[in-house]
């Protein structure tokens, strides 16, 4: 009997605490991380970071300075020396630390021991990026963040700047239209591509700037956001009269352009190098945002005359990419299914396309057509994405870089309740008037009173 109860007071409490820890770990990984994984992977790094830096590959031969001195005062063994390493900083996602290369190394050797360092240190990932030549730094992930995404609080937002989804290696992923001024974005139903294009209106409606949207799809995605909208086209033929406004207003901001530099007036618009930036803030006309929804609608065509229309449009969209960036007009370009048998100018429309967000995709086409011109090993981890985690996507740009993201939930209702907040901020474009969308009426319910009143004469 005392051995039974010795054993319930000792081995309870540690079976609730072990039960607990795993729950914790599996529900809360950014708790378990600060209270347990956190310290555990810290007192690894200390106690093994030479032995696993020469295991990894990671070290020199020490100079003849340090060996005559080590030679000189013990009798220890002159080990290979590892990179210098700075101070630890934790996070609440992993750990951070700076290391020093020794002369003869560099980044590309630390990155190709990433998956050893994980192992070795009991991390999720390791991420390696170069802060100036003879330093890199180590970007340790405890956990997987992009299970249950929780942004961070500092998420590097600005003007034309939108923190629209968290990267796998647990920093924001923002949409900087003044860097990366078109983006093509490509994802099957239920992939989470409404959900990124969501952020993007949610975040730019709190901005300066105009957004238009072109909807095929009878404008269920986007009638939501009509308060905010400066125009909206919700099909073919809509969209057919609302692009040729925006190039003319394109051509006349580059009229403005001009006048304002003492450019003459007959040079041509693709001879300009400056934009709208370089004007004076009073005088410099808003930046317009185009989103595009099921881009794939504007190529269908069932008749000639339905192929004359759809040349037309896909011209405009094409110098809407080639030339709007410098007027401050830039696209958003979505849709299920993109690639070269949607008709001539796709291929065109594409290349002037510099983001890409690859979203899970039905066929592997698509995924190739987004990423295969920019990173081709990033189109079989955008065929890798389960049915079962909507949001995630690979995004990548032209500079050859990509990385996992995905995208936190974010209801219709409270995006379309930013948009009517925000409904002020329409800015005045008299060449979009006529295509600025009807905004319901949102309707206040008045709660019934506790008591209902009676009158004096009962």
């Amino acid at each position: 009997m005392t051995d039974l109860t010795t054993l319930l007071e000792v081995g309870g409490p540690l079976a609730v605490l072990g039960g607990g820890t795993a729950y914790t770990r599996a529900k809360y990984p950014a708790v378990y991380w600060s209270a347990v994984g956190g310290p555990i992977s810290t007192a690894r790094l200390l106690s093994s970071y030479s032995s696993v830096m020469e295991a990894c590959g990671l070290t020199v031969a020490p100079s003849r300075l340090r060996v005559l001195a080590v030679k000189a005062t013990t009798r220890r063994e002159v080990r290979p020396v590892p990179p210098r390493r700075g101070i630890i900083r934790p996070t609440s996602t992993g750990l951070r630390l700076r290391l020093r290369l020794a002369p003869g190394q560099e980044p590309a050797d630390v990155a190709a021991s990433a998956e050893r360092l994980r192992h070795a240190w009991g991390v999720h990932a390791v991420y390696v990026t170069t802060v100036k030549p003879g330093v890199v730094e180590l970007r340790l992930v405890g956990y997987d963040v992009l299970r249950r995404v929780r942004m961070p609080r500092k998420t590097g937002s600005g003007f034309l700047k939108v923190p629209v989804a968290l990267q796998e290696d647990a920093t924001p992923f923002v949409r900087d239209y003044r860097t990366v001024p078109h983006q093509l974005t490509l994802g099957a139903t239920l992939s989470g591509k409404s959900m990124y294009l969501r952020h993007l209106i949610a975040g730019l409606a709190r901005q300066p700037v105009a957004l238009v949207g072109i909807d095929c799809k009878r404008g269920v995605e986007l009638a939501p956001f009509a308060a905010r909208l400066s125009a909206l086209a919700t099909d073919p033929d809509e969209a057919a009269e609302l692009l040729p406004a925006l190039v003319k207003e394109m051509e006349e901001r580059y009229d403005l352009i001009k006048a304002r530099q003492g450019i003459a007036p007959d040079t041509p618009d693709e001879e300009i190098t400056s934009d709208i930036w370089g004007l004076p803030e009073a005088e410099r006309p808003v930046p317009v945002v185009l989103f595009v929804d099921e881009v794939a609608e504007l190529f269908l065509t069932a008749t000639r005359k339905d192929e004359e229309r759809r040349d037309e449009m896909v011209t405009q969209l094409i110098r809407l990419a080639q030339l709007g960036r410098a007027a401050g007009i830039y696209l958003e370009v979505c849709g299920q299914r993109f690639g070269a048998e949607l008709g001539k100018g796709a291929t065109m429309l594409r290349a002037q396309l510099t983001g890409r967000v690859c979203h899970r995709v039905n066929d592997e086409a698509s995924a190739k057509m987004a990423l295969g011109d920019i990173a081709p090993e990033a189109v079989s981890a955008a065929c890798a994405i389960a049915p079962e985690l909507p949001g995630l996507a690979v995004a990548g740009d032209t500079s050859g870089g990509w990385s996992r993201i995905r995208t936190p939930y974010l209801s219709l209702g409270d995006a379309a309740e930013i948009c009517r907040e925000s409904a002020h901020l329409v800015p005045d474009l008299p060449a979009l008037k006529p295509f600025r969308p009807d905004v319901p009426v949102h309707l206040v319910e008045t709660p019934a009173p506790a008591v209902l009143p009676h009158s004096a004469t009962d």
